[in-house]
């Protein structure tokens, strides 16, 4: 029998964690979580029910659900709700896509979601409820943190550090031993070619810091 999983969140992003884990065949979808749209609670969602909000998680794991996977993209609300299912007692599970290499010396931390089309090369470590998001590549001997979000076909070169709940924007490019601190923002189509500190929004070629949070 396949374990049983629940998805917290019911978007397109979540849709396509939920296509990751069918496509694997190791988990049933019980259900997606949704605390937002209260009337969609009932529908059919990725061929399971969006079963209500985090107030059905001790109904879910009194049935027997242990399996969860944060399936929202906002960096600092994804952690947060994995906190949340940790405490409930459940087990985050990591969504690799079949299409997906990962060099095999690669450390993967807890709620990872790996797409179709991603690289990640040996020495790299992926921190917990990382995304590393369509086509992406992240070169060897990266550090991603905890959160981060590698957007869809963002390049990392080799011995770059992503902090904590940051989010490199879409088709971003970031040079070889650049650090990135945590809760930063780097806009779609950036290249960085030095440091950006934490709590900022930098963009642009080159990258610079424009707004401090």
């Amino acid at each position: 029998m396949k374990n049983k999983i629940v998805i917290w969140g019911a978007s397109g992003h979540a849709s396509v964690i939920a296509d990751i884990l069918n496509l694997r065949s190791e988990y049933k979808i019980v259900g997606f979580l949704d605390d937002i749209n209260k009337d969609l609670y009932g529908a059919d969602f990725c061929g399971a029910k969006i079963l209500g909000g985090r107030k059905r998680l001790k109904t879910l794991y009194d049935d027997g659900v242990r399996n969860i996977i944060i399936g929202i993209g906002n960096c600092s609300v994804r952690v947060s709700l994995s906190n949340i299912a940790l405490r409930e007692g459940f087990f985050l599970v990591n969504a690799i896509h079949p299409n997906a290499i990962v060099a095999k010396s690669v450390k993967l931390g807890k709620g990872v979601v790996i797409m179709a089309g991603s690289v990640i090369n040996p020495g790299s470590k992926i921190g917990d409820n990382v995304i590393i998001n369509t086509c992406a590549s992240v070169d060897h001997d990266c550090i991603i943190g905890d959160g981060a979000h590698i957007c869809p076909g963002v390049r990392l070169a080799g011995s770059v550090e992503i902090g904590r709940e940051s989010w490199i924007g879409i088709g971003s490019v970031i040079k070889d031993k650049i650090k990135i601190g945590e809760r930063t923002i780097i806009g779609a189509g950036s290249v960085v070619i030095k440091d950006i500190p934490s709590n900022v929004t930098a963009f642009g070629t080159p990258a610079e810091v424009r707004i401090r949070q």
